[in-house]
C-alpha cells in the first residue's frame, strides 16, 4: 500500500492488524510509544493527520496536558516509516528557556541524521555549520555520529539559519513535530515566531506538526491575523477517547488474561476522569498489575493509594504557592469545573477575596499551568491532584 495516497481508516486497521507487536508485561503503557497495538483509537485523528502531511499541509495540534499529544504524534509517525527514505524527528521545547536553548535542542535532534555514511555526516554537518564549532561523537550500536554543537554568543540566528540550510539541502521528506510550541512565546528574544515561519515557508521537504497544550496561546499564534504563523497549517484539536472504544481497547487485554472487566466499572473510571488519557493509563495499568478481576472497590482502593503516594508531593507544591492562590486552587477542586469564577456567588461560597485578587490568583495559577481553561470552564490541570484537594479540610 502507498501511504503517499490518502489513506483511509480501514486502511489504516488493516496495517495495524500486520504488526507483530513485542508483548509488553503490562499493555497500559504510561510513557513512551512501542506501536498500535498498544494505542487506543484516535484512528480518526491518525488519518487526518497522515493525509494533512502527505499532502503537504502542516498541522496544528492541541489538546490538554497528557491527554495523549505526543503518543498521537508517535504513532502517525509509525505509519509514516513504513515507507523507505522517510525521516521522522520530533521535539519537546517545553523545558527551552530562550532561542538559544531551541537551537542547541534542535540542532541535536537533526544534525547528522540524513546522511547514510558518518564521513558523509561529518562533511555535510561541517559544510553547513559555520558558526559554531560540531562536536561529533560515535553512537556505539550504530557507528552513527550524534552532534553537539556550543553556540556562540548573539550566533543563534545564524545557527538556526544554516541548520535549516543542512535540513533543506538533504532533499529528504522529512517530518519534524515540535512539541508545547507555545513556549517560544515565552521566550525574552523579540520576533522568534517570525524568525522560525521565515525559514519553514520555504522548506517544500519539510513538513511539521506544531503541538501544544496551552489552547488560547496556540489559537492565537495559528488563528490571529497579527501573528506569523496565522492560517499556515491545519488546525486538529483533540479530545478524550470515545468511551466505547476505550474500553474494547481495554478489555481486550484484560480478557486475555482471564480477568473479568466489568464495563460498569470501567464507567466509573471514565466518568472519574472525563477519559483523560494519562489518568486513565495509570489506573487501568494499576488493575492490570493485581491480576484479579475488577470491582468498583478495587478502582477505589486502587485511587486511594495513588493519592497517598503523591501526598507529599502535593504538600510540598502547595507550600510554594500564594496563600490565595492555594485557597483559589482548593476551590476550584470543589467545585470540579467553574465557570463563573469571578461571580459574587463563588467567592462567598469559598470566602475568597475579592473579585480582583481572584483574577490575579487565576493569573498566576494558569501561568504555572496549575489550572486551565476549556470553553468558560477552569478546571484543576492535574486530575487526581484535583481529588485530593477536593477531600482536604478546606
Amino acid at each position: 500500500m502507498n501511504l503517499y495516497f490518502c489513506i483511509s481508516q480501514i486502511a489504516l486497521r488493516n496495517l495495524r492488524n500486520d504488526i507483530k507487536p513485542n508483548v509488553m508485561n503490562n499493555p497500559f503503557l504510561i510513557s513512551g510509544y512501542m506501536n498500535p497495538t498498544y494505542f487506543c483509537d484516535r484512528e480518526k485523528e491518525t488519518t487526518l493527520l497522515i493525509n494533512a502531511l502527505q499532502n503537504e499541509r502542516n498541522v496544528t495540534l492541541v489538546a490538554p496536558r497528557r491527554m495523549g499529544k505526543t503518543g498521537l504524534i508517535k504513532n502517525v509517525f509509525f505509519y509514516l516509516q513504513q515507507k523507505p527514505d522517510i525521516h521522522v524527528f520530533y521535539m519537546d521545547i517545553f523545558s527551552t528557556q530562550n532561542l538559544k536553548d531551541f537551537v542547541a535542542l534542535f540542532a541535536n535532534t537533526i544534525l547528522g541524521k540524513l546522511d547514510s555514511t558518518a564521513q558523509k555526516a561529518m562533511q555535510r554537518v561541517t559544510s553547513f555549520i559555520k558558526s559554531c564549532h560540531p562536536v561529533f561523537t560515535f553512537d556505539e550500536n550504530t557507528g552513527m555520529p550524534k552532534v553537539s554543537i556550543e553556540i556562540a554568543e548573539n550566533k543563534e540566528s545564524s545557527t538556526l539559519k544554516e541548520i535549516f540550510e543542512y535540513l533543506q539541502s538533504s532533499g529528504q521528506t522529512c517530518y519534524f513535530a515540535i512539541d508545547e510550541f507555545q513556549q517560544i512565546t515565552n521566550y525574552p528574544e523579540k520576533g522568534v515566531e517570525a524568525l522560525l515561519r521565515s525559514y519553514i515557508q520555504f522548506m517544500p521537504n519539510v513538513h511539521f506538526i506544531f503541538s501544544g497544550s496551552r489552547r488560547h496561546l496556540m489559537q492565537e499564534m495559528f488563528l490571529s491575523p497579527k501573528r506569523p504563523f496565522y492560517q499556515s497549517t491545519q488546525l486538529v484539536d483533540i479530545e478524550a477517547i470515545a468511551q466505547q472504544n476505550y474500553y474494547q481497547f481495554a478489555n481486550t487485554f484484560f480478557a486475555k488474561q482471564n480477568i473479568i472487566f466489568p464495563e460498569t466499572i470501567f464507567n466509573e473510571i471514565y466518568a472519574e476522569f472525563e477519559g483523560h488519557t494519562w489518568y486513565m493509563q495509570i489506573i487501568l495499568n494499576r488493575l492490570y498489575e493485581q491480576n484479579e478481576n475488577v470491582d468498583l472497590q478495587k478502582f477505589k482502593k486502587t485511587l486511594e493509594d495513588i493519592l497517598s503516594e503523591n501526598e507529599f508531593s502535593y504538600q510540598t507544591l502547595l507550600a510554594t504557592l500564594p496563600s490565595n492562590s492555594v485557597h483559589l486552587l482548593k476551590a476550584i477542586a470543589k467545585e470540579g469545573r467553574i465557570k463563573a469564577i469571578t461571580s459574587n456567588f463563588f467567592i462567598r461560597k469559598y470566602a475568597l477575596k475579592a473579585a480582583s485578587s481572584v483574577s490575579r490568583s487565576i493569573k498566576y495559577l494558569a501561568d504555572h499551568e496549575l489550572i486551565y481553561k476549556i470553553g468558560e470552564e477552569y478546571s484543576v490541570s492535574d486530575r487526581f491532584m484535583a481529588l485530593w484537594l477536593k477531600i482536604m479540610p478546606f
